[in-house]
């Protein structure tokens, strides 16, 4: 079999939806085997079917090799299944027994797989040149507020304002909306009573304005993904139909029947 014909199978629907079932397969029984019980009573099993997945995720990356040659290391999605594969073959033994937990992570290979899947991780890793920018925003943001609050609470509140540690990780619970009222801005402004007028705004910036940035970022960026996936089903439809009808026209040429 050429390598063609090759990667020409290994890219039909059959196979990738068989390979979906491996991997959901594989993420059961890696949820299995945290179970005690389950594993005293079929845990030989268990593992014989996660080395079974294990294989056959191997033989579907060399097959990949031989079909694509050096074109596969230039794909950055089968990199990721490189790497993916390659943690879960690392002996479990000595130092690297602690990466034994870290075989659940064959479970994203079917971000791999499916289409949509993979345009939310591009959207995602596209954003993040702009996502930078805010997190830098957003730094200097906690910073300036982390050392406000340490000023302003710190003497009454050192369990949450003591230091710059402190207030940094109370303002971000502050930030997420968890417990930050009843748990931490009432108690602080029973003591000060005007202390609303940092904490206000402070969420309002923070939690409305910059992650909300964040969130647009991303969905910008999903959407300029999708349009030049678009753009290039598009053009490639085109050039199909153009590729159509040139042999047409050249079939009529052949037998005289074109145009004169």
């Amino acid at each position: 079999m050429t390598r063609a014909k090759l990667d020409a199978l290994l890219n039909r629907p059959i196979v990738a939806n068989a390979i979906i079932g491996v991997i959901v397969v594989n993420a059961i029984v890696l949820g299995l085997e945290t179970v005690p019980p389950v594993m005293e009573s079929i845990g030989p099993v268990l593992v014989a079917v996660d080395q079974a997945c294990l294989a056959v995720f191997v033989v579907e990356l060399v097959l990949k090799m031989i079909a694509q040659g050096r074109r596969f290391w230039t794909q950055g999605w089968n990199l990721f299944d490189f790497a993916i594969v390659a943690i879960a073959l690392v002996p479990n033994a000595g130092p690297f027994s602690v990466l034994r937990a870290l075989r659940i992570l064959r479970v994203l290979r079917i971000v791999s797989v499916f289409p949509r899947l993979r345009r939310v991780v591009e959207g995602f890793v596209t954003a993040l040149p702009g996502m930078g920018s805010v997190f830098l925003l957003m730094g200097i943001i906690f910073y300036i507020a982390a050392v406000m609050a340490t000023k302003l609470f710190g003497t009454s509140f050192p369990q949450w304002f003591g230091d710059l540690g402190s207030s940094g990780y109370s303002l971000f619970q502050i930030m997420t909306l968890e417990s930050w009222s009843m748990g931490i801005v009432r108690p602080v402004m029973e003591v000060y009573p005007h202390a609303w007028l940092f904490f206000v705004p402070f969420i309002m910036v923070t939690t409305f304005a910059v992650v909300n940035l964040l969130v647009g970022l991303i969905v910008n960026s999903m959407q300029d993904a999708h349009a030049e996936e678009s753009n290039a089903a598009t053009d490639a439809y085109r050039d199909e139909v153009l590729e159509r009808l040139k042999a047409i026209e050249g079939q009529l040429a052949e037998r005289g029947e074109g145009p004169k």
